[in-house]
């Protein structure tokens, strides 16, 4: 398999270094598609590891990319607000969001109103739930890999990582599993910017967000006059501080939670397979001892950094890395940066699965934002692979995958593979 970003990367390599400090911009979701955005942290890191862009798509905006500074950023809630959004929007999406109601999520929110609605949901991602979810999430990882064609070629993000995640938030949420790919589709439309992925246009996005909506209005109504159950709707619906939610606020929280079961999850186990596949050394050790397996999830959850930033705007003026931070600048966590500062973690451009502190990463966020869900997408990776090593000894990679169009979501749209057909 060869690979084809390699002059790209060190073209743009070539243009990074050659344009001004002052002006560079990392934010855009070209690099991102075509894998070519490393350059632009490798120099930020190294000269200006707290940067200001003054002018983008997504408007003005700091960079901040080194792991220790992100850390800062990221546990300091009193400073670093995420009630303006956690993601870096950009301006035309702005102006079309001007246009419609908010819908403010608990991530969007500092405490107390963040802490109450966060420990509503907490239950379904405790371990006592995890341990009941098991079985079946092992189940099911074994009926799709069952059922994937042998010695021909497929996509193994549509029948595999899709799939997987799919029937995980279908649970969690206790939607109709026969439709359980609407949650994919959706959150495809929530994170894609019209014209990438499924969304054709702003208006495209709109009508599905409803379609979204009225789906989820429904469960509400259905959960609420009924006896409370383990599953996300019916805690919001009878949670304490949710139950009165308003309804805008009720479908922004669904939104979150559509996207954070999906995106990390899904977009890991594809680079899962694609990390291994680049690094055959790491395979062959994989092989030899499967017990490597969480160790392995760990190191590709840091590899692939399945959500490339986080945004929050300062409260007040902060300094930090020696830069002045002025009160309602924007202000950008690279997470995908800061998981390869040279500073914090050793060699971190290689894909090691035995490495000494695996877990040693940024991918789910510090301090009261840390994702909530972090150990069910390990539960899944863990058992996607234990199930993958029982059956294949080897899933070839066999082309480059056409990656996200997003600063947001740094995943895979379609990664080609075959499965050898044992003599």
């Amino acid at each position: 398999m060869s690979d084809g970003s390699v002059d790209l990367r060190n073209e743009a390599r070539a243009r990074v270094y050659a344009e001004p400090l002052e002006t560079l911009n990392p934010a855009r979701p070209e690099l991102f598609e075509n894998n070519s955005f490393w350059p632009y942290f490798e120099r930020l890191r190294a000269e200006a590891p707290v940067h200001f862009t003054p002018e983008s798509d997504f408007g003005g905006f700091w960079s901040v990319t080194r792991f220790e500074d992100i850390m800062a950023v990221d546990t300091n809630h009193q400073v670093f607000s995420s009630a303006d959004g956690i993601v870096l929007q950009s301006l035309e999406a702005k102006a079309e969001q001007a246009t419609r109601p908010t819908r403010p999520s608990f991530i969007a929110m500092d405490p107390p109103r963040h802490d109450e609605q966060r420990k509503t949901v907490s239950p379904a991602v405790a371990p006592a739930n995890l341990a009941r979810m098991a079985p079946v999430i092992r189940e099911r990882a074994g009926a799709i890999l069952d059922g994937l064609p042998i010695g021909e070629e497929f996509d193994w993000v549509d029948l595999v990582s899709k799939e997987l995640t799919a029937m995980t938030l279908a649970t969690l949420f206790d939607f109709p599993f026969e439709h359980r790919r609407k949650l994919t589709y959706w959150s495809d439309m929530f994170t894609n910017a019209p014209g990438h992925g499924p969304a054709k246009s702003w208006e495209h996005k709109r009508e599905e967000a409803n379609n979204c909506f009225a789906a989820f209005t429904e469960l509400w109504n259905e959960r609420v006059n009924a006896e409370p159950r383990f599953d996300l709707v019916s805690m919001l619906a009878h949670g304490e501080a949710t139950r009165n939610m308003d309804p805008l606020e009720y479908h922004g929280n669904v939104v979150l939670l559509i996207i954070g079961g999906n995106d990390t999850t899904r977009n890991t186990i594809s680079g899962s397979l694609y990390a291994l596949n680049k690094n055959p050394g790491e395979y062959d050790k994989l092989r030899a001892n499967p017990a490597l397996i969480p160790s392995m999830v760990s190191e590709t959850i840091r590899w692939q950094t399945p959500l490339a930033h986080m945004a929050r705007t300062a409260t007040q003026d902060h300094v930090l890395g020696g830069k002045t931070i002025k009160a309602g600048d924007r202000v950008v966590m690279w997470y995908v940066s800061g998981n390869r500062d040279e500073t914090a973690i050793e060699d971190p451009e290689a894909y090691r699965i035995d490495r000494a502190q695996p877990r040693k990463h940024l991918s789910f966020g510090f301090g009261i934002h840390r994702c909530v869900g972090n150990r069910l997408a390990e539960l899944q990776l863990t058992i996607i692979w234990e199930e993958i090593m029982k059956r294949f000894p080897t899933v070839q990679v066999v082309a480059e995958p056409t990656r996200t169009h997003s600063i947001f979501v740094k995943g895979y749209e379609t990664l080609p593979v075959v499965i050898p057909a044992r003599n």
